[in-house]
């Protein structure tokens, strides 16, 4: 490994305080907010015009309200951020370079009706989100956390950071079976969390105790997205803390890889020849088809509406995408010692060997052999190792935010990643070098 890539446990600090801030979707963006505009971003709103704005008017027009001009700029909606970086002089045909991401990940979410409970026990009505391990869910101490809208429209982000719920396991007494057949678990009958003793459930208890807890009055709320949450804190582990375990880096270990490698370009002396994009995306892991999800209009909509807004055409609009790349950033299966005959005989994946680029033919991921020259490129340049991840023929293959993005916008696209282990469990596991490594790799493609 050269001197460059050598591991900074200061990124690895600093990921695990991004991860402790935003146990949900829309606190991962506005931490993310929070960085780049600390790096001078500015955010743009969607329901303003983004029109260019004359040279004579152009000092009467803050940088928060223009998106025409160079600088740095990003749009939040809901769980979503897309942030860019126009450097000086850029044309309108000019290319992107693009970091993809997504937010979530699996947990256990709030029902309409949240109030729930039987033979004395006070419990909360949850729902399934995407495909957690859900074993790693019981007996866990979990915080509630998410968004509220009040009456006139507006959100409020809420956050019950200790132990609140938990999901209790059936002892061994009354399941003797366990041990030999294996756990069990109905999802409807068997995930509700406790939070406390009363034999009168109310409707609205647990909206009112939210409220005082965010410091609204009562009655305030009308709408929510609450999911819960591991309160335990990410934690380096190993005799030489060269591992590191924490939840949600599934996919949060990308987005601040990416939120880093952006403000790291845009704060360079010297300017990219390209437009550098972060792009981190909700509902991922339940198929990316929302508002806010890779498969819908966002990406696209920020992206032409940059290009027009600097006085683009449509032909413009098209030179500009036809030149462009994105690296879908997701995390992948590092090699698993126990289930090594689960794993592809010839590509073992390891943790600490930096960031995996990953292939499969039937379109799983994005990635062709022009994507790795980009890759092999990105590494070189950055002095990062990097490995190859393909599944073993007969296990069915993941999927990601890249064959989406690469469709829908006509954008060569690459998918890499971080191996981990515990993958989709409430607390996952990595090695403590591969986050700055993975850093550093995607911010030299952003600046390439």
């Amino acid at each position: 490994m050269t001197e460059r890539a050598r591991f900074d446990r200061g990124h690895t600090d600093d990921l695990m305080t991004f991860l402790a801030a935003s146990p949900s979707p829309y606190h991962a963006v506005a931490t993310a907010a929070e960085r780049l505009e600390k790096a001078g971003f500015r955010q743009v709103a969607e329901t303003d015009a983004w029109d260019a704005v004359p040279a004579a008017a152009a000092a009467d027009v803050t940088a928060a309200a223009s998106a025409a001009g160079s600088g740095g700029k990003y749009v939040l909606r809901g769980g979503a951020i897309v942030a860019w970086y126009v450097p000086e002089g850029a044309a309108p045909h000019t290319p992107f370079r693009i970091v993809g991401a997504h937010t979530d990940s699996p947990n256990l979410r709030v029902k309409p009706l949240p109030d729930s409970g039987t033979h004395g026990w006070r419990q909360v009505a949850v729902e399934i989100y995407g495909g957690p391990l859900l074993n790693s869910w019981l007996d866990r101490d979990l915080g509630l956390a998410g968004r509220l809208t009040l009456r006139d429209g507006s959100t409020r982000l809420v956050n019950v950071d200790r132990p609140l719920l938990r999901v209790p396991q059936l002892a061994i007494h009354l399941d003797r079976s366990v041990t030999a057949d294996g756990l069990k678990l109905d999802k409807q009958r068997h995930m509700q969390p406790v939070w406390g003793l009363g034999g009168d459930v109310r409707d609205g208890d647990l909206i009112a105790f939210l409220e005082e807890a965010a410091g609204l009055p009562a009655g305030e709320v009308t709408g929510w997205d609450l999911m819960t949450h591991s309160v335990e804190p990410p934690a380096y582990l190993g005799r030489d803390g060269e591992l590191l375990a924490g939840p949600r880096m599934d996919n949060l270990l990308s987005v601040h890889a990416g939120t880093a490698a952006l403000a790291a370009v845009a704060s360079s002396s010297s300017q990219p020849a390209s437009i550098p994009v972060l792009a981190a995306f909700d509902h991922e892991e339940n198929g990316s088809q929302s508002d806010t999800g890779a498969d819908g209009p966002l990406l696209g909509n920020v992206l032409e509406r940059s290009v027009f807004a600097r006085g683009g055409s449509f032909e413009d609009r098209a030179r500009a995408f036809a030149g462009s790349v994105c690296l879908s950033s997701d995390t992948g299966h590092a090699v698993h010692p126990n289930y090594a005959e689960r794993h592809d005989p010839t590509h073992h994946p390891r943790v600490n060997g930096g960031p995996i680029l990953k292939v499969n033919v039937n379109n799983r991921y994005a990635t062709d052999g022009s994507g790795r020259a980009e890759f092999t490129a990105a590494c070189e340049a950055a002095g990062v190792p990097f490995q190859s991840f393909v599944s073993n023929n007969s296990m069915p293959c993941g999927t990601t935010i890249g064959p989406i993005t690469a469709a829908r916008h006509g954008i060569r696209t690459v998918d890499i990643g971080v191996a981990i282990l515990s993958m989709h469990s409430v607390r996952e596991l990595c090695g403590a070098d591969d986050p700055f490594l993975l850093a550093g790799a995607l911010a030299a493609f952003l600046e390439r």
